[in-house]
């Protein structure tokens, strides 16, 4: 049932999914957050979850327009669950703005297998992380997607992997600019980026633990098949495939080195797994297993509220 449904994309998927996303939204806030109804703060989650709602909508753009997975919805339904398996990805604002940033570069980045204005495509990809970035600083390690790109797509002029660092030093002019404009001590601010820790005790509640299990147990699995089919994708499409791996490596990573792991940091794996996965259950020939999958990651959330 569920998975006849969102075999195919159409509007009411859109509707259907934006519901979903409004009510993990509004449940999450209340059962976390104590928030004053004034027009301020209601405006401001109005926004916030505007922002998500982007996520949304940007994914579901760039793997349609670059064939990453079939015509269908799983992809979208399955960023959704992922976000209410991890209701705190919402609760951190700055982060859920710096994902939707990584997604529009990652935009750019696939669409560099079309050949077509590389070096506004590029700059576009470093600026937006470099935006990403400011909001937060482990971000940085996109950087290193722009690069795995260029030699995946086969753009060996010079000139495009000098772009990279202009769209930064755009970024970095603006941002300390503002700063001194606005009396910000600049160098104070740099020296307080650079934090990080392997300490995982932060992550030992059973929420986490039951949805980072899942999460990674299907996502691994997922993996095997995604790359061990890669040969059976079009060859001028292969590169775009791969760069959706990086991405799943690089977001990782991540979650290894950030320094406040509350579960927040998890946001960057959503859209290279819901990709990942979505090839995995197009692959899968057994409805009821299909069904199965689904159900599960379904009632993960509602179970997250229960423990």
């Amino acid at each position: 049932m569920i998975t006849n449904f969102f075999s195919k994309s159409k509007p009411i998927h859109l509707v259907v999914i934006s519901l979903i996303l409004l009510l993990v939204f509004i449940l999450t806030k209340f059962l976390n957050l104590d928030l004053s109804f004034n027009l301020f703060e209601i405006l401001k989650q109005i926004l916030l979850f505007i922002v998500c709602l982007l996520s949304v909508f940007i994914l579901d753009f760039f793997v349609t327009r670059n064939n990453l997975t079939k015509k269908n919805s799983y992809k979208i339904f399955l960023f959704v669950l992922f976000v209410a398996m991890f209701p705190e990805t919402i609760l951190n604002s700055k982060i859920l703005i710096s994902n939707v940033f990584i997604l529009l570069a990652l935009r750019r980045l696939v669409s560099l297998r079309t050949q077509k204005e590389i070096k506004k495509k590029i700059f576009d990809a470093a600026f937006w992380i470099s935006i990403a970035t400011l909001f937060y600083f482990w971000a940085i390690l996109f950087y290193s997607l722009i690069f795995a790109a260029l030699i995946l797509y086969s753009i060996s002029d010079i000139k495009n992997w000098i772009i990279p660092f202009i769209g930064i030093l755009c970024v970095a002019i603006i941002s300390v600019a503002y700063m001194i404009i606005t009396g910000i001590d600049y160098i104070l601010c740099f020296e307080n980026l650079y934090k990080y820790s392997f300490d995982f005790s932060q992550l030992n509640s059973k929420n986490i633990i039951l949805s980072a299990t899942i999460l990674f147990s299907y996502g691994l699995w997922a993996l095997f098949y995604y790359f061990k089919n890669l040969n059976n994708k079009p060859k001028n499409y292969r590169p775009s495939f791969i760069l959706i791996g990086i991405t799943f490596l690089i977001s990782t990573l991540i979650i290894v080195v950030s320094p406040q792991k509350n579960g927040s940091e998890f946001i960057f794996l959503f859209a290279p797994l819901a990709i990942i996965i979505t090839n995995y259950i197009e692959m899968v020939t057994e409805r009821w297993f299909k069904e199965a999958l689904l159900l599960i990651l379904i009632f993960t959330p509602i179970l997250n509220l229960i423990l």
